[in-house]
């Protein structure tokens, strides 16, 4: 399986930060604590520049803590801004203002010191189904960004007001316009970062029980209940199909509906609390 996807509006998006990021103080860097290595956009960089960025580590609670404190001891070996939130917990957007306040606090102060009460300005960025929205909407305790469970909700920019001194421009979900390593690419599948149109579920499915059989085949095998794992990933599949009763008529295999109730259960951590990638020692 191969998997490259960068749709047209996403060129836009590219052009609408580039073109708008002279207007921001800072950068607010959204990444998916399910795959939080993979949620970098290596193609984000000459965009931010010398932009302060603060990193906000979204939807923790989909994960192991322990998982977790490695990224953590990672942000903080590395000197870097950053915040861990669930965002549909409302009471974590004050976590992200007073961070974004105080890494600007300079900027704040010189204009206080000649009079000017500044409005602040953050650009969110962030692949798709990162959590961009969510945590705009967690910030001003309302639903100012639009949201869904699903890659390319967002298509254009967003200016929204969180109070007097500080504003958000929210932006579309973004990827690189190429894949050179596949397994970024399947991790940001995997967390339903990619339009499903552009994929073959199937392979989808292969590709994470052969990832999960690697990374924590006891959770695979406690949640379809198998003595093990098979020697092959496919060989794993269908027992998978077999188990959970998905066949067809004449007893094969009815690896379509597998495929969806095995992604689905991933991505509702049904299977378990799973952590794609970890930081690098």
């Amino acid at each position: 399986m191969n998997i490259q996807w960068f749709p047209g509006h996403m060129t836009k998006a590219i052009r609408m930060m580039k073109e708008n990021i002279k207007l921001v103080n800072a950068v607010v860097y959204v990444l998916d604590a399910r795959a939080i290595k993979s949620s970098v956009n290596p193609t984000f960089d000459e965009i931010i520049g010398d932009k302060p960025i603060l990193y906000v580590v979204s939807k923790i609670d989909l994960v192991e803590k322990s998982d977790l404190d490695k990224w953590k001891n990672y942000f903080e070996n590395n000197k870097l801004n950053y915040v861990f939130i669930d965002s549909t917990n409302n009471a974590n957007g004050k976590l992200v203002v007073n961070k974004l306040n105080s890494i600007l606090s300079d900027i704040t102060l010189k204009f206080k010191e000649k009079g000017v009460n500044k409005t602040l300005r953050a650009m969110v960025i962030g692949i798709p189904n990162c959590g961009k929205s969510t945590l705009i909407n967690c910030i001003c305790k309302s639903k100012r960004a639009v949201t869904g469970d699903k890659a390319g909700v967002t298509k254009g920019k967003q200016w929204v007001k969180v109070s007097d001194g500080l504003e958000l421009l929210d932006t579309p979900g973004t990827l690189c316009p190429a894949f050179d390593n596949q397994t970024i690419a399947e991790n940001i599948a995997f967390i339903g970062s990619i339009n499903e149109d552009i994929l073959d579920i199937s392979d989808l499915c292969l590709a994470l029980i052969d990832r999960l059989s690697n990374l924590c085949p006891e959770l695979l095998c406690s949640r379809y209940k198998l003595e093990e794992i098979q020697d092959t990933p496919l060989k794993t599949y269908e027992l998978i199909a077999k188990k959970r009763g998905f066949l067809i008529r004449g007893g094969d295999y009815d690896y379509e509906r597998c495929a969806r109730a095995v992604v689905d259960d991933f991505r509702k951590q049904k299977i378990g609390k799973i952590m794609l990638d970890l930081p690098e020692v």
